[in-house]
């Protein structure tokens, strides 16, 4: 069921709301009136946020919160229904990463990265649950990434991350309905590669300078998005033509299409410089209030990788089709 109330008389929560994805989302609810209550670690990248929320015509409020801890999030939707009364939207964005082979990002970072990502969504919905019940019903949105259904090469933990989040998506969604609470409604988010801070903020142990592998699309695409889906919520949706094209190759010849994007990402996500290990934003806050990444010239670059891949992808997922069709007809 989508919102219980229209739009300008909703509260939604967003989580990694002081940068990127969240801010971006923060700023179309509060075009269209809604109140809007941004969390994320940094206070006053928060503020700002909050701030320009209100210069668009919404009502916002600034909660700091540190989404791995429970009480902090459940303070947080208290925080919310005592400033507007109700809660009628939750949406789980905070995210971080760690990039390098596998066997080289620190367990402590991968656990980490499995906190704010995975357990983050899990307390958000915690959190949200027992509100929008009481409000008669209302919309969680999970922002997993295209790589909760693909994977890419160096992002282990981040997929493994986004991986669950569908997975617990999926199984909330059941249990609400096999519950009679068919009124709350979950919904996933699938982006493609977008602008945002994020990858100049996460933990580096690759050696090299990372880069946002295109096509990438700015972060209002995913906001436009979530908002689309708290008015008329689906089970997923994609943000980003990329993402959408991915998955249904995926699904058609996934072992093809895994070699292909993983000879893709490889030639994609970094760039010449070298770079110093770090942890990034894993366990300390940087948000600055900013929504896109000064990425755009790598939305318009290597325009002809990016279609060889579609092309290569699309020619793997096809041949894959052949040969099954073929072998169905001489098994008759």
């Amino acid at each position: 069921m989508p919102l219980t109330r229209s739009l300008d008389d909703s509260t939604v929560v967003i989580t990694g709301a002081s940068s990127g994805i969240g801010a971006a989302t923060a700023y179309a609810l509060a075009r269209r009136g809604a109140a809007v209550v941004v969390a994320a670690r940094s206070e006053p990248a928060l503020r700002q946020v909050a701030q320009r929320c209100r210069e668009l015509g919404g009502r916002a409020l600034a909660v700091p919160t540190d989404v791995t801890d429970l009480e902090s999030v459940l303070m947080l939707a208290d925080r919310a229904v005592d400033e507007f009364g109700h809660l009628d939207a939750w949406v789980n964005n905070a995210a971080v990463s760690a990039v390098g082979l596998f066997d080289e990002i620190p367990v402590a970072e991968f656990r980490r990265v499995l906190e704010v990502d995975l357990l983050g969504a899990v307390h958000g919905i915690k959190a949200a649950l027992p509100y929008l019940s009481a409000a008669g019903g209302g919309v969680l949105v999970n922002n997993a990434s295209v790589l909760a259904e693909v994977a890419m090469p160096y992002q282990s933990a981040y997929n493994t991350a986004k991986h669950g989040i569908r997975g617990l998506a999926d199984t909330i969604r059941q249990e609400l309905r096999v519950t009679g609470r068919s009124q709350i409604s979950v919904c996933t988010v699938l982006p493609a590669t977008i602008d945002t801070p994020f990858f100049r903020h996460a933990a580096n142990h690759s050696g090299r300078e990372l880069l946002p592998p295109p096509p990438v699309y700015p972060p209002e695409v995913v906001a436009e998005t979530i908002v689309r889906l708290l008015r008329r919520p689906r089970r997923e949706a994609y943000a980003g033509g990329a993402a959408r094209l991915v998955g249904l190759q995926w699904r058609l010849a996934p072992a093809l299409v895994e070699r292909t994007l993983g000879w893709y990402a490889q030639r994609t996500q970094f760039g010449p410089g070298a770079r110093l290990d770090t942890s990034g934003n894993v366990f300390r806050p940087d948000g600055q209030a900013s929504h896109d990444g000064g990425w755009n010239g790598r939305r318009r670059h290597l325009v002809r990788m990016t279609a060889a891949f579609g092309l290569a992808a699309a020619g793997t997922a096809v041949g894959t089709i052949a040969a099954k069709s073929r072998r169905s007809r001489s098994g008759r």
